[in-house]
């Protein structure tokens, strides 16, 4: 995965303070006794940072709220440091860590084995490498050694290089496939003349395709060094004997000798605007508006980055108000580039093909430029923009594993304390500070937009030096904060214990308090109404009242609404959302108030057609999209109005232009109701009190339409090859999909799903398809299959998916083929299936362990009328499953000659030939 823009939640805010020594940071350490040749260097907020004698960095995060540990390696190296003719180094670096290294020749196999959650990504100051695992020592000790042994003895082999080409030119080419991503690494390659910042992360295609392996060796070597990284370990672990084990493992690599190269390279002062036009087939239109700004280590980036929001956030910004609210585009959008070095930040608006982007432009420039220095400010805007940043900093820490990997962007910065330091400076921001940025900045002659044009007043912005990190943090002592949660054993007999269930008549309820960090809680609602007569030709109608809702009630208009979710620090939708312990009553009412109340304004219900339109009207040239949309179409069995019919694209966009706000708000008046349907609740809250707050807020509000259950049961579909044609996409996809007559408790359905794990499961680097399609032929960098199990018609559906090149379509076609009949002729190995098993079983803990995924699946319990021994039974028959079993059912069931195939890309490449 390559990152090129800094996806941080929070706000960066950097002061410089009276210069103390640095010690003054570090907290006395806990009773922890440091091994030979380790420092302690800081303590904050329970993190704690060691250093080693080779120069590593060890930053250790206990938390024992879930049985999960996450191991993330930062390098400090990212796609500034390449050189020239070598872009996309780093990210290559990304793809072949994986593959191999002296101790561990072929660890994806491991990763499978052990239910381990792995990715990477690149950016461009840092590479960094996450494992996420049930939490155990073995666990553990396997991932450290692992990381320290990749670190400097990982193959970045010929052979690797050359079968991994295909995915990466895979990967860039779905780059290009995206209007949104072409424009952005253009606006990249104007706002930076010489500085690397000015390249993608994924690097020039000719850069890619003829990197010499002697090239990368070097670069591996000269960075992937233990005195260039930082070592993040989170989650439930014992720290001291985590703290031994990287002395154990990390500790025994030599420091390097070698220098790193130094950097010098300093942008110029712009001194004039630029514009450019990119010209693609598409269906929608976008304008982007960026500006050069210091790097996120000086104070004024703080002020930016609040500047953006306040400009472009939505609904509450002022382009939004500008542009949306008046019809003259459908989105709008801000986001400033944190960066070590100057960056920028980036404004943008997408629009229908029939809208006038010229008045677009003059608006949006009017409204950066000058809007703020006609209307500074106001202390309202400026305290929602602080009000979000501190709700997603509280958010961050009561997460440790995330929490471990999003630190790679402060250390990337200079040090991981930044985050607390940022988060610290908040309570200094004022709207002068605001307006004074934006006037130094957000200038014309510090634009990109388009065309150089020149200009005898040039209005030049002079980007001041950032001070280091040491002089940042010199004189910060942070605040004491945090809180733990409980240890809480996910397993199934607990989570049946733990529960309280209640039924309210229709209304089924399941409670699981729980002490979490942050005392963080989620709430998961399904609620059931209509027949197949009330539900007829008003899919439509019913996508948009409920999208409807969050836009205005009797009493709070879409900006209060938008702002209460704020406050009760509400992070989700309407009805699957998280929140606080003390915020849960008020958050439980607010969606009662939306549900039952809605307002429907007729103006946000034109803009919300218009969103709607815009984001339909982009699919119709997206080979995704189109795949997806003619896939479904083929398997329609029900007839055009039936509540389960699939109504094709086009169709889709035209009863949209046809649905009147009539029609919307009838829906909601006959339908909507919450006395029918699961509430589930996992967090930290009081149950007894939600359960009484429940009853009164859902229980009484019926439906006014009958109820009935509408189910699609199997009905045979014959088998075709669909070849859709998408001109100019550099990327194409392939789906298939085989409907099964099979139930949920039928002795087959365990050993199917077992047989699919192995075939092309989609949650790691391992599986036939992705060894083939991969791994061995580097046909695909993206290839999956899924089985979605019937679990009330005997109707399961068997699915395959794949991102191709499309000239290399016919082959990957080909390849899935062969692959299918390998299976059916010689199926699985009890080594396979033995691997399989264990990793769904990991898989299935560490889904446990998050609240969200329980409160969502206590939902579908209850609307099944089953508890987790149902899922513990199905897991039983999983481990009972032998490589017979697997086998056979896969032969029975997964027939290519009843397999519907569609291949969707650009015909001129060669698709499907």
């Amino acid at each position: 995965m390559n990152n090129w823009s800094r996806m941080v939640s929070g706000f960066l805010a950097w002061l410089m303070l009276a210069l103390l020594p640095l010690a003054a940071l570090a907290e006395p350490a806990k009773a922890i006794r440091l091994p030979t040749g380790v420092t302690h260097v800081a303590t904050v907020e329970g993190i704690s940072e060691y250093r080693l004698a080779n120069g590593l960095r060890a930053v250790l995060f206990p938390d024992a709220g879930k049985p999960t540990a996450t191991v993330n390696v930062t390098y400090l190296v990212g796609s500034r440091h390449e050189n020239y003719g070598e872009t996309g180094m780093a990210h290559l670096l990304e793809h072949l860590i994986f593959k191999g290294s002296k101790r561990f020749p072929d660890p994806t196999r491991q990763f499978q084995a052990r239910g381990f959650d792995i990715n990477g990504s690149t950016s461009l100051d840092r590479t960094n490498y996450y494992l996420t695992f049930p939490a155990s020592d073995g666990n553990l000790r396997w991932a450290l050694d692992w990381s320290a042994d990749a670190m400097v003895h990982s193959f970045i082999a010929r052979k690797d290089l050359e079968s991994e080409m295909s995915v990466v030119r895979n990967e860039y080419e779905m780059g290009e496939n995206e209007p949104a991503s072409v424009l952005f690494k253009r606006m990249q390659s104007l706002l930076f003349d010489w500085h690397n910042y000015g390249n993608s992360t994924i690097g020039a295609r000719s850069d890619i395709e003829n990197v010499r392996i002697e090239n990368l060796q070097a670069f591996y070597r000269r960075f992937y060094q233990p005195d260039n990284a930082v070592l993040t370990v989170a989650g439930k672990f014992d720290e001291q004997q985590a703290l031994d084990w990287i002395a154990a493992s990390f500790g025994k690599l030599p420091r390097p000798k070698r220098r790193l190269p130094e950097q010098w390279t300093v942008e110029p002062t712009a001194d004039g605007e630029r514009q450019f036009v990119i010209r693609r087939k598409g269906e929608v239109q976008l304008l982007t508006v960026a500006y050069r700004t210091p790097a996120s280590l000086h104070p004024d980036s703080e002020a930016i980055a609040i500047a953006s929001d306040v400009l472009g956030d939505t609904p509450n910004g002022r382009l939004y108000r500008a542009l949306v609210q008046t019809g003259m585009a459908t989105q709008v959008f801000a986001s400033p580039v944190e960066t070590r070095e100057p960056g920028f930040v980036l404004f943008g608006a997408i629009l229908a093909k029939d809208q006038s982007i010229d008045r677009v432009r003059e608006a949006m420039i009017e409204a950066i430029e000058g809007g703020l220095a006609r209307q500074p400010t106001t202390a309202g805007e400026l305290e929602r923009a602080l009000a979000e940043a501190r709700t997603s900093y509280e958010r961050a820490l009561t997460d440790p594993e995330s929490f471990a990997v999003m630190l790679s962007e402060y250390i990337a910065l200079g040090d991981w304390r930044l985050f607390f330091h940022a988060r610290d400076q908040l309570d200094r921001m004022t709207t002068e500070r605001v307006d004074a940025a934006a006037a130094r900045y957000l200038v014309r002659d510090n634009r990109v937009v388009g065309v150089f044009i020149p200009d005898d007043a040039p209005q030049r912005a002079v980007l001041p030096k950032a001070p280091t990190a040491a002089e940042l943090l010199a004189a910060y002592r942070p605040a004491t904060r945090g809180d733990a949660g409980e240890a809480f054993d996910p397993s199934y007999e607990n989570l049946g214990r733990r529960t309280r269930l209640s039924r309210f008549g229709d209304l089924q309820v399941a409670l699981l308090p729980k002490k979490n960090r942050g005392q963080t809680v989620n709430v998961a609602m399904s609620f059931r109404w209509g027949d197949e007569q009330s539900l007829r030709d008003r899919k439509m109608a019913g996508a948009l009242a409920i999208a409807m809702l969050p836009r205005g009630s009797r009493q709070l208009s879409r900006q209060q609404i938008a702002d209460e979710m704020t406050r009760l620090k509400v992070r989700g939708g309407l009805t699957q959302f998280e929140t606080a312990r003390d915020r849960l009553p008020e958050a439980l009412a607010l969606a009662a108030q939306l549900l039952g109340e809605p307002s429907f304004p007729p103006a946000e219900f034109e803009e919300l057609r218009r969103e709607y339109l815009t984001a339909l009207q982009a699919q119709l040239d997206s080979p995704e999209d189109l795949a997806s949309d003619a896939l479904a179409a083929h398997f329609n069995t029900y007839p055009p109005g039936d509540p389960r019919h699939h109504t094709p694209l086009p169709e889709r966009i035209e009863q949209l232009r046809r649905l009147q706000l009539a029609d919307v708000v009838d829906y909601q008046h006959q339908l909507v109701g919450t006395a029918r349907g699961e509430i589930a609740i996992v967090g930290d809250f009081d149950a007894q009190a939600i359960e009484e707050q429940l009853r009164r807020l859902f229980a009484d509000a019926r439906s006014r339409s009958p109820y009935e259950r509408l189910e699609r049961e199997f009905r045979p579909v014959p088998p075709a090859r669909i070849v859709i044609d998408t001109p100019d996409r550099e990327n194409a996809v392939l789906r298939a999909r085989l409907d099964i007559e099979l139930h949920r408790d039928d002795a087959d359905a365990a050993a199917l799903f077992v047989a699919n794990y192995i075939f092309g499961n989609g949650g790691g680097l391992t599986s036939r398809l992705m060894d083939r399609l991969r791994q061995q032929d580097g046909l695909s960098y993206s290839v999956a299959s899924s089985l979605s199990i019937g679990q009330r018609q005997r109707l399961t559906t068997w699915t395959v998916a794949a991102m191709v090149a499309p000239q290399n379509a016919a082959r990957a076609e080909q390849a899935l083929g062969e692959e299918i009949r390998r299976a059916r002729d010689k199926g699985f190995t009890a080594t396979e299936v033995a691997a399989a098993r264990k990793g769904i079983v990991e898989a299935s803990a560490v889904a446990r362990s998050q609240d969200s995924t329980v409160a969502s699946r206590w939902t579908s319990l209850l609307d099944l009328g089953r508890d987790w021994r149902d899922s513990q039974d199905f897991e039983t028959r999983i481990m009972a499953v032998s490589a017979e079993q697997a086998s056979a059912a896969f032969r029975k069931y997964i027939d290519p000659e009843r397999m519907t195939l569609v291949l969707a890309g650009d015909a001129s490449k060669g698709l499907g030939k």
